[in-house]
């Protein structure tokens, strides 16, 4: 969201709760930046899941040669990780759940949150702050708060059109799920920004190309919601995508990855 493509007392309908609307008042207009903050078209693009198949994928590197990377939810980049996830971070994403149930809405202690996201560096932190009416409030405390204690982090907060637009067009190519995933929704912004998109991490299934069993994450083996998302229906999408040529899917070894890869 900007001041150019949500102007002021424009009213504003969040796009997973179709029955409310924001008014934008001056309080709200003064959060966005004046335009997109970045210069367009970006060259290369690394958009970086969480699946379990990046782990032993010593994918780190190649992710970190991109010009701009995109992760997803706050995943951790540890020492143990950074082979295989790399450390380079332009934007990540947080939903406000995150905060709700890792940092406690930020009502009481925010230093273990500011901490935390240090390991980004100087990169852009983007909330579907209008999407749902409970998820605007943390947003605005994640922005206020990384505010207060000047960390090199900016705040975008994600267009509500732009999501209900996405939403509409996966639909109709046959994702049906009650909400897409972060990664979708980035790998769709990635598309719109990027001369060349590169994914990794998106693996929906529990078996490698190789029939080895892999863990849900690819730093825990925590099962998602039931019923949310529709993994298996993005995956085939994203490999559409990647058999037409329109971006490039990563599923094996960096170091060992075959162009003719194909899924079992």
């Amino acid at each position: 969201m900007t001041k150019v493509n949500t102007p002021l007392g424009e009213n504003l309908w969040f796009d997973g709760e179709l029955l409310y609307s924001l008014t934008i008042d001056n309080s709200t207009y003064n959060l966005f930046p004046q335009e997109i903050p970045f210069k367009l078209p970006l060259k290369k693009c690394s958009v970086v899941g969480n699946g379990g198949i990046l782990k032993g994928s010593r994918c780190g590197k190649q992710i970190d040669e991109a010009d701009f990377v995109i992760r997803c939810n706050l995943p951790p980049l540890s020492s143990d990780f950074i082979p295989d996830v790399g450390t380079k971070t332009q934007l990540v994403t947080v939903n406000p759940s995150i905060i709700d149930k890792r940092f406690q809405n930020l009502l009481w202690s925010r230093k273990s949150f500011v901490e935390s996201v240090k390991v980004y560096k100087s990169s852009y932190v983007y909330m579907p702050a209008f999407s749902m009416k409970h998820g605007t409030e943390p947003s605005l405390r994640v922005y206020y708060t990384l505010a207060d204690f000047s960390t090199n982090q900016t705040v975008l907060f994600a267009n509500p059109n732009f999501l209900r637009n996405i939403g509409k067009f996966w639909k109709s190519k046959g994702v049906h799920s009650k909400r897409l995933s972060t990664g979708l929704f980035m790998v769709s912004a990635a598309l719109s920004l990027c001369e060349e998109v590169t994914v990794y991490g998106f693996w929906p299934f529990q078996i490698d190309l190789k029939g080895k069993t892999i863990s849900h994450h690819y730093y825990d083996d925590v099962p998602p919601m039931t019923g949310f998302h529709s993994m298996p229906e993005e995956f085939l999408q994203l490999w559409l995508l990647h058999k037409t040529g329109v971006l490039r899917v990563q599923l094996e070894q960096c170091d060992t990855a075959s162009s003719n890869q194909k899924p079992h």
